[in-house]
């Protein structure tokens, strides 16, 4: 469309703005509207509210004692223990007799062998992993953020602490270890 003629002597108007400009200021500009992203909209499954009995164990599963018995229980028990009973598997030496080389072992023996181990490293898993969750509640609750710092700061401090009964060395080479693994498992989940 044309503007309009203008009066001879006075200043022509400004042309209209480009439709371009307009979508931009609506995309990016002082008119840009934040929007409320929404499943349904882009065809995925529509999500409900949640109930306030869904809220209240969510609330109850973010707690500090609810995340320690999972990692020691829950995570750590099961995961050592299946561990431990796939390392004694494939280990050569599961039921073998040092007074006689040459016995062929039961399946008694190794059964029984590969529920020994499967124990003891659910017991260090369940540990392991019990100290870490503590710890990173503590840090959690002590700095006040939810970040991947905190599970660095834990690792750092449960690592340290296994690694310190075998001396300062030890120590500071389970503190960045296990700081290390720690960032590296939080930065694939997040």
């Amino acid at each position: 469309a044309a503007p309009p003629p203008s009066a001879p002597g006075e200043p022509a108007p400004p042309p209209p703005p480009l439709q371009y400009s307009l979508l931009l200021q609506h995309l990016v500009g002082d008119k840009r509207q934040p929007r409320v992203w929404d499943p349904a909209a882009l065809g995925g499954i529509p999500c409900p509210p949640k109930s306030e009995e869904q809220k209240m164990v969510e609330r109850g599963m973010e707690r500090c004692p609810f995340k320690a018995a999972l990692a020691c229980r829950g995570g750590g028990f099961v995961l050592g223990g299946a561990f431990g009973i796939f390392t004694a598997g494939i280990d050569t030496n599961v039921g073998f007799d040092p007074k006689d080389p040459y016995r062929t072992p039961t399946a008694k023996e190794v059964l029984k062998d590969m529920g020994q181990r499967g124990i003891s490293y659910a017991k260090n898993f369940a540990i392991v992993g019990a100290m870490f969750s503590c710890t990173e509640c503590v840090v959690e609750s002590y700095r006040g953020k939810s970040d991947w710092k905190n599970s660095v700061i834990s690792g750092c401090i449960t690592g340290g602490a296994i690694g310190f009964r075998a001396g300062l060395k030890a120590g500071v080479i389970g503190c960045g270890g296990f700081a290390a693994f720690s960032a590296a498992v939080d930065y694939y989940l997040r």
